[in-house]
């Protein structure tokens, strides 16, 4: 059965840092329709960054410009852009991370936000941003996930988590520094990290994922020899959890645990901070991983590379990421509108 494009989800796309390769990706993927299939894109941003990201990538578009998504005219072969006329790229030097750039960068991402609010897009893909500039510029967050939750006004447990190869890696700490992250894992932030990955891949339409515990310490404490984190806390959260009907296991070791996972023992990992999982899934796909911040009203995905500085401009940059994180969007809006008519 096909889906119409009338039935397809309306997905904002916003393109990230304007000195990142962000603009160029947003302009390749819109060349060809090579999502058509997925979602209706609508891009939200200022139509001048557009039209950089298409002489980066060498590629043309036929731009329309509209108030908001609920004036898109989609079939009409042209790209619907909602033009904010707030960023001139010619103002920055591209490659080059600017405070200035951040602010904007945020206003653009608080007004895709604005239309989700409204009901007028059904999820918002970002390309990639500088967390650094984005926070000298204004917003005042340790990473744009944290700004989504504020002005979405949430107040319960979210997370960013890893998309890759049907893998859903997810942890307990995120954005911090190390020794702040050490603070922040307890029988509480654990178990809320298992329920939402068990939450969020069911979801994704994964019956009963079989979720794998890092453990915190080298060789899982070898026995309490390098710490007792996985005997007094990680293992007995781990088991309760269990007991709720959830399918996890561990703490494992978390130099193996990844390697385990990717050879399809698990469906996940939830790692204990950040670079724990991060380093593995990158080694493993750098430009596939898609990020989602999960646990929000609105869908966000972006890829879980970056700006790419060093490529900027060349007109190089992969897109597969990208591409990803926009399918792995509408599969999310898709079955969170079977869940809600279900509901109703």
């Amino acid at each position: 059965m096909t889906t119409s494009t009338n039935e397809l989800p309306v997905i904002a796309l916003t393109p990230g840092d304007c000195t990142g390769i962000g603009p160029e990706q947003i302009a390749r993927i819109l060349s060809d329709d090579r999502l058509a299939d997925a979602a209706r894109l609508v891009v939200v941003g200022d139509a001048r960054v557009l039209e950089m990201g298409m002489a980066h990538a060498g590629v043309k578009l036929k731009l329309e410009r509209i108030s908001s998504p609920k004036a898109a005219n989609w079939g009409r072969g042209t790209v619907q852009v909602v033009d904010l006329g707030n960023t001139d790229p010619a103002k920055f030097q591209i490659g080059k991370a600017s405070a200035e750039s951040g602010r904007l960068t945020g206003e653009t991402l608080s007004r895709a936000i604005d239309f989700s609010k409204a009901g007028e897009v059904d999820a918002i893909t970002f390309a990639p941003l500088n967390k650094r500039a984005m926070f000298d510029g204004g917003w005042k967050f340790p990473d744009e996930h944290k700004m989504f939750a504020s002005l979405l006004g949430h107040k319960t447990y979210f997370s960013e988590m890893n998309v890759l190869d049907g893998q859903w890696m997810s942890r307990v700490t995120g954005h911090q520094s190390l020794r702040e992250a050490l603070d922040g894992i307890h029988p509480e932030s654990i178990t809320d990290s298992i329920v939402l990955v068990d939450r969020m891949m069911k979801r994704a339409g994964v019956a009963r994922p079989r979720i794998a515990v890092a453990a915190l310490n080298p060789h899982a404490g070898e026995n309490g020899l390098f710490g007792r984190d996985e005997i007094e806390m990680i293992r007995p959260t781990v088991e309760a959890a269990a007991k709720t009907g959830i399918a996890c296991t561990g703490p494992y070791p978390a130099d193996t645990v990844y390697i385990r996972a990717f050879a399809g023992e698990f469906d996940s990992v939830v790692a204990m901070y950040h670079d724990q999982g991060q380093i593995a899934t990158k080694l493993r796909g750098f430009n596939r991983g898609v990020t989602v911040t999960a646990g929000l009203e609105t869908v966000f995905t972006t890829p879980s590379h970056g700006t790419a500085f060093d490529i900027v401009g060349k007109g190089g940059a992969n897109t597969g990421a990208l591409e990803s994180a926009v399918r792995l969007a509408a599969k999310l809006v898709s079955i969170k509108v079977k869940e809600a008519a279900y509901a109703n």
